[in-house]
């Protein structure tokens, strides 16, 4: 069959829904939870350094979906070559980070050429994501050559392989840019999604409080949250989706390029034309969300449970259209069970400095595709011997 332009990305998009679709995303929660556990020990640790904590457990996470590889306890070369691939290729997706954004011709001029430095930089930038395609998907195939491995998107898109061969969306080099994707569409957006739910949840000691006791309610003593009590906590739901609407994580939304001219109230479109969606502002309309500017996790909720009738903030946080994340089955569950179990180990409030007056977070944040906070002060301790103890004994846990 002819290679007409987009059947190259429709064959990427259609080889991650086969393993991430609401059905299929079940398979990976385990590796989830196995690198939340381990993320409590991290910060029982170090509990000034939250953030990198959630960036470590970030790249843990998808370094078992996508490989099945167990990362080593601290700077493990795998995840620091990925996050090394991922912030560059960031840095090349904001729309107009470069001039030749607006002036298409540059990419004709030679590399020496003044305003070129695109150019230069994308020769460097490409070798370090061809390291991160090729090496962590090495040491997956020999794991499973090995016996070894542990089920993951490699393995099981491998297997579909062998079994089906006609299937063109399954190839080898097709499965290894999957894998590679994963990471940059999954690391800095979850750490993101985390760090934003903590800033929100300082700013509400009383929904602390209200989701700590439902957690007490409802998780057996000697237990931790696990997927199975999601039903049963429909505030901690409603926690992580007021995060994803109140400081959402990529708020000027991936830019689409229009195949058909279109109309928006009155203006034309031309094909051809990229739109830009403005994810912050629907998430922010005031008409559907009051006061949107205050961080609530009670607006989603009535009675007691989650209310229907509130416009679900997945509708704008995720993207758009045929680029929606089909990550997002798995990335919500790895933020739901993370924050579930901080609320359930730690208690969570804001840092006093050595007069003891309270430090006020900034909310202040880095400029780029993704939005992150910048490091921020707060006060994170187990809430009994009992949390921490459990904590240390459900490290590196066998959940799979």
């Amino acid at each position: 069959m002819e290679n007409v332009p987009g059947d190259n990305w429709r064959k990427h998009r259609r080889a991650m829904h086969l393993s991430f679709h609401p059905t299929a995303a079940v398979q990976f929660k385990p590796h989830s939870l196995r690198a939340c556990r381990n993320f409590l020990n991290r910060l029982l640790d170090k509990p000034n350094d939250m953030v990198a904590a959630f960036r470590y457990m970030a790249g843990e996470t998808i370094m078992s979906v996508a490989y099945g590889l167990n990362v080593q306890p601290k700077d493990d070369p795998y995840i620091a070559m990925a996050e090394q691939g991922a912030h560059t290729l960031e840095a090349a997706a904001i729309p107009g980070a470069f001039l030749v954004d607006d002036l298409p011709i540059l990419k004709y001029v030679p590399d020496w050429f003044p305003g070129a430095g695109f150019k230069r930089k994308a020769q460097e930038w490409k070798k370090i994501a061809r390291r991160m395609i090729e090496k962590p998907f090495e040491a997956a195939l020999h794991n499973i050559v090995a016996g070894a491995a542990i089920p993951s998107f490699v393995s099981t898109s491998l297997q579909k392989v062998q079994e089906d061969s006609k299937d063109d969306c399954l190839t080898e080099e097709i499965i290894q840019d999957v894998a590679a994707t994963l990471y940059v569409a999954g690391s800095d957006t979850t750490v993101s999604a985390l760090s934003w739910c903590i800033l929100g949840l300082l700013e509400r000691p009383d929904a602390v409080k209200k989701a700590q006791a439902d957690i007490d309610r409802v998780i057996k003593p000697g237990h931790l949250p696990d997927f199975d009590d999601e039903p049963s906590l429909p505030y901690i739901t409603a926690i992580v989706k007021e995060a994803l609407r109140w400081n959402d994580v990529v708020p000027i939304s991936i830019p689409h390029r229009l195949d058909v001219e279109d109309e928006y109230k009155g203006y034309r479109l031309p094909a051809g034309a990229v739109v830009v969606p403005n994810a912050w502002a629907m998430l922010h309309d005031e008409t559907i969300y009051p006061d949107p500017f205050t961080f609530n996790p009670d607006r989603f909720m009535k009675d007691g449970q989650l209310n229907p009738d509130v416009r679900d903030p997945e509708h704008a946080c995720w993207g758009f259209g045929r680029r929606i994340c089909l990550g997002r089955y798995m990335a919500f569950s790895s933020v739901w069970i993370n924050v579930a179990s901080i609320l359930a180990t730690f208690d969570i409030s804001k840092a006093v400095d050595m007069d003891g007056k309270v430090i006020e977070p900034s909310h202040e944040y880095t400029s780029s595709l993704v939005r992150l906070p910048l490091p921020f002060k707060c006060s994170m301790t187990p809430r009994s011997k009992q949390a921490e103890a459990l904590i240390r004994s459900s490290t590196n846990e066998d959940v799979f």
